[in-house]
């Protein structure tokens, strides 16, 4: 089974393509579907639409086992902060084997409206009016 390991958290999921099943946010096999998957949290303010940066992740190893980067991605990258010639988006990146990735500092401290980090956990939601 191919492995996708999240840095700082240091988390390593074992994930089965053929089994697993599409939680339709990104695309099929994604960093991001493979997350949501797993009980990982990776922002995604879009729902993987490829509308925005929050899923950016910069990938450490495994780039050969990641689907080529189209042009849309490319494109919505160029956007990101703290962008590296290794940035992808967790929701565009398909895998087909072990890779590595680190979500950058600046996602790791944001807390999106659905009140959940990676680095603060569960915070309490702000009541809607």
């Amino acid at each position: 089974m191919p492995k996708l390991t999240i840095l700082p958290a240091n988390v390593t999921i074992d994930w089965d393509p053929a089994t697993m099943p599409y939680s339709e946010h990104g695309k099929r096999a994604s960093i991001l579907d493979i997350c949501l998957n797993n009980g990982v949290h990776l922002e995604h303010a879009c729902g993987g639409s490829c509308a925005c940066t929050t899923c950016h992740v910069v990938v450490k190893a495994g780039e050969q086992c990641m689907s080529e980067a189209a042009d849309d991605e490319l494109d919505r990258l160029e956007m990101a902060p703290g962008l590296t010639l290794h940035s992808r988006l967790g929701c565009q990146a398909v895998l087909t084997g072990d890779a590595v990735v680190e979500i950058p500092s600046w996602n790791r401290n944001y807390v999106s409206e659905g009140g959940r980090s990676m680095n603060l956990g569960d915070a309490i939601p702000v009541a809607k009016h």
